[in-house]
């Protein structure tokens, strides 16, 4: 098999970056297996900002799973995307994904029905074993 030309970006929502924690998953690697292709993952600014209010004031275990999830939004493109007050981070994303034709990686099932409903494709964590994702690349 080989790998198809142009790295794809990948929008991630906050929760796909406890996945490493939560379920053991490599999440670069089963990307990579997934995909089969070059990616980039991109986190969005309000995504980040999340990170961050949860890294401050959540419980410990929280705090400390956000920590982790903002080390390793590190390796992740950032992007700087304004946020009128009416909209949630979820909305973000579905606009961004939808502007940038970007597959998204969560495991929320209201933002994967959202998205699914305009045709955006979705990654998500199936059994808790591996990831899948639903729709074309």
């Amino acid at each position: 098999m080989s790998v198809k030309e142009g790295p794809i970006g990948i929008i991630l929502d906050s929760n796909a970056l406890f996945i490493p924690l939560q379920f053991k998953i490599d999440v670069f690697n089963d990307l990579k297996l997934l995909l089969n292709r070059n990616f980039e993952l991109i986190l969005l600014s309000p995504v980040k900002h999340e990170l961050e209010v949860l890294a401050k004031r959540s419980s410990p275990s929280i705090r400390k799973k956000a920590a982790y999830a903002l080390k390793l939004a590190e390796k992740c493109k950032y992007l700087e995307i304004v946020k009128s007050k009416s909209e949630s981070t979820d909305d973000v994303i579905v606009r961004t994904a939808k502007e940038l034709r970007s597959p998204v990686f969560t495991n929320d099932k209201q933002l994967r029905k959202r998205l699914r409903d305009i045709n955006v494709p979705v990654i998500y964590v199936r059994q808790k074993s591996h990831l899948e994702i639903d729709g074309l690349v």
